[in-house]
């Protein structure tokens, strides 16, 4: 890490890191290598509550466009110090936050996006869309996630 790190915190121009390792080390390890040189986002999103809590300003995410409002109240309950609600929420997202980790994260993605009313399943080929056993376990994630979304008593921000 630290090879390719360093000399890439000599160019100006680059200004922040997504780090999408699942090890939360890495967090510390590049504040503790470059102080404030980047800003540091979870790219990972079942890792971004961990991410946030040990110093990433953000959280680049693709099933935060599933489930924006949800997402909003997760980093502004990070934001405020509201670690109860904060993991109330995680909790609830996990399944779903897990599926960023999986081989065909662009598929389920989009798939919940589409499901939620806000986006299309497309993808560019060599990807295809999700079909048979897979389509229908993302599905009713997808569905059981939005039938018991915590939106209704998110706390506000």
């Amino acid at each position: 890490m630290a090879r390719t790190s360093c000399a890439r915190s000599k160019a100006a121009n680059i200004k922040a890191v997504k780090e999408s390792a699942p090890d939360t080390r890495r967090f510390t390890d590049l504040l503790n290598e470059f102080g404030d040189r980047f800003d540091i986002f979870a790219g990972l999103d079942d890792v971004a509550l961990e991410g946030m809590m040990l110093g990433a300003k953000g959280w680049v995410s693709g099933l935060t466009s599933a489930f924006p409002q949800e997402s909003v109240a997760l980093v502004a309950a990070i934001d405020r110090g509201d670690w109860e609600e904060a993991r109330r929420i995680y909790r609830w997202f996990m399944p779903l936050l897990h599926l960023d980790a999986e081989h065909d994260l662009v598929q389920t993605i989009k798939l919940a996006e589409q499901i939620m009313g806000r986006g299309s399943e497309r993808v560019r080929m060599p990807r295809m869309i999700l079909q048979g056993a897979r389509r229908a376990e993302i599905t009713a994630m997808v569905e059981k996630a939005a039938a018991t979304r915590p939106s209704k008593t998110v706390k506000a921000a």
